[in-house]
């Protein structure tokens, strides 16, 4: 397999006389593209029937009105189609970047089901962000008016910048705390930048900070700070934190050298491309250039890490997975990407150990769909006597992610928790037990979509908001 450029963003190479030259040559192609790209939004937009039941609107978990700003593309009146999109949508051009539309909106759109093709949604909806940004149509945040409340949110990823935005904007003094040294949490290090230009989620990390919203990075909650300190500072607290406890793996050899977690895998390509030292990647730990690279899992992160593998130069790529193609949990669009590039996708095969003390191998075997399990799905069984080994040089964990133990980590015994270690709390809030304290996204759905941690930050900000109101309300009594 031929060996590919890596993408790079933001590169301290950038000042090198040939680099100043590829970039010029790529804005005078953009330039070139533009009128293309515009012609064909208009052209998909006017595709849209109008239909009296938009099920793509209720297939999307923010309700976004998308038949409305489709027509707006259509007939040219593309700020118009802005103010619309966004007025649902925190992050619309990160959305039409990384939303499984052919299982939301696109999914549901009438024309689709009627067997002429979906209106490419997700595609225009990232058109009419990035022309706002372009325009200088997104507006910086400026409340009309302060306010003396404070909420602090524990987490800087899409639910957590998603409620900062909201509150913000109605004049609440805002403060997010993340471990990392960037916000963004997965839109920033575990979405690759093929996928999702990392730009484009520093923007809006700059637009939050001068808006008046407190970052603080490099905060790890329970050491840095506690989380009592973090309460008694604010008002109300947002537990947004994600789940990053990657699942793994057991099974002979599973300790070898060369087997490594997905999202350790993910981080250290988009710090890499951050123009970061990344001595992990120098020395070959996470980097499958030349490599024979298995990736096992079949969730979207699988599907990043296979991506990431062929653009980093791996000799080959293949994702082992234990059911079928129609049972795989992540996006046909992007197994159908993959493909396309040169993955290989074994399908119907589950590791059982590993060979090699530097990995040289995976001991696979074979299964078929047996009954149903308890979500509906086949469960798969083993075939005896199938089994073979699978060349590899580099095994990549994808397997999902569970939420750490945060009543342990953080030293809250009260905090309410599931037993599958998310946080209790109301879903059309974000309200837990504890008085002040809501959490959303993942830490309360599990492993999910952005889209849906975006909608929950949204609606908790919403509830903290009417919460503060009528206290206000009460005290001027």
């Amino acid at each position: 397999m031929a060996k590919q450029p890596m993408l790079k963003f933001v590169s301290i190479e950038r000042d090198m006389p040939e680099k100043r030259a590829a970039d010029q040559r790529n804005e005078d192609f953009l330039e070139i593209y533009a009128p293309f790209i515009k012609a064909k939004a208009e052209e998909q937009a006017s595709r849209c029937s109008q239909c009296g039941v938009p099920y793509c609107q209720s297939h999307c978990p923010l309700h976004n009105n998308i038949p409305d700003w489709l027509n707006m593309t259509a007939t040219g009146r593309l700020e118009e189609a802005y103010e619309i999109s966004q007025a649902t949508n925190t992050f619309p051009e990160i959305c039409g970047r990384i939303c499984p539309q052919d299982r939301l909106c696109e999914g549901g759109c009438v024309i689709e089901n009627s067997g002429h093709g979906t209106v490419t949604i997700g595609a225009v909806e990232k058109y009419i962000t990035d022309t706002a940004w372009d325009k200088g149509w997104v507006k910086p945040i400026k409340p009309l008016t302060e306010r003396s409340e404070s909420v602090g949110i524990i987490g800087a990823g899409a639910g957590g910048l998603a409620a900062a935005d909201m509150l913000r904007r109605a004049g609440v003094q805002v403060t997010v705390y993340d471990r990392y040294d960037r916000a963004g949490g997965l839109l920033t290090y575990g979405i690759p930048g093929f996928k999702l230009e990392k730009d484009v989620v520093m923007k809006r990390n700059a637009q939050l900070s001068d808006g008046g919203v407190t970052l603080k990075l490099n905060c790890n909650v329970g050491e840095d700070i506690s989380f009592e300190d973090i309460r008694a500072a604010h008002d109300a607290v947002i537990i947004a934190t994600g789940v990053y406890k990657s699942r793994d793996l057991g099974g002979p050899g599973a300790g070898a050298q060369g087997i490594v977690k997905a999202l350790d895998y993910l981080t250290a390509s988009n710090r890499l491309n951050f123009g970061d030292t990344v001595p992990e990647y120098d020395s070959g730990e996470l980097n499958a250039e030349g490599k024979k690279v298995v990736v096992i899992g079949g969730g979207d992160t699988a599907m990043d890490c296979v991506r990431t593998a062929i653009r980093q130069g791996a000799e080959s790529v293949k994702c082992l997975y234990r059911r079928d193609r129609a049972n795989m949990p992540g996006s046909q669009r992007e197994t159908q990407n993959a493909e396309e590039e040169g993955v290989v996708f074994e399908w119907l095969a589950a590791p059982k150990g590993f060979t090699g003390d530097a990995v040289n191998g995976v001991m696979v075997q074979r299964m078929r769909l047996g009954q149903p399990d308890a979500s509906g799905r086949q469960s798969p069984e083993v075939i005896e006597g199938a089994d073979y080994v699978e060349e590899a040089d580099l095994v990549i964990k994808a397997l999902g992610f569970d939420p750490e133990d945060l009543p342990t980590l953080w030293n809250q015994p009260d905090l309410p928790v599931t037993r599958w270690g998310t946080i209790k709390a109301e879903f059309t809030t974000g309200a837990t037990d504890l008085d002040g304290v809501y959490a959303v996204g993942d830490i309360v759905r599990g492993a999910s979509l952005v889209v849906w941690a975006i909608r929950d930050g949204r609606d908790c900000a919403e509830a903290i908001l009417k919460k503060f109101n009528a206290a206000k309300a009460v005290a001027a009594e």
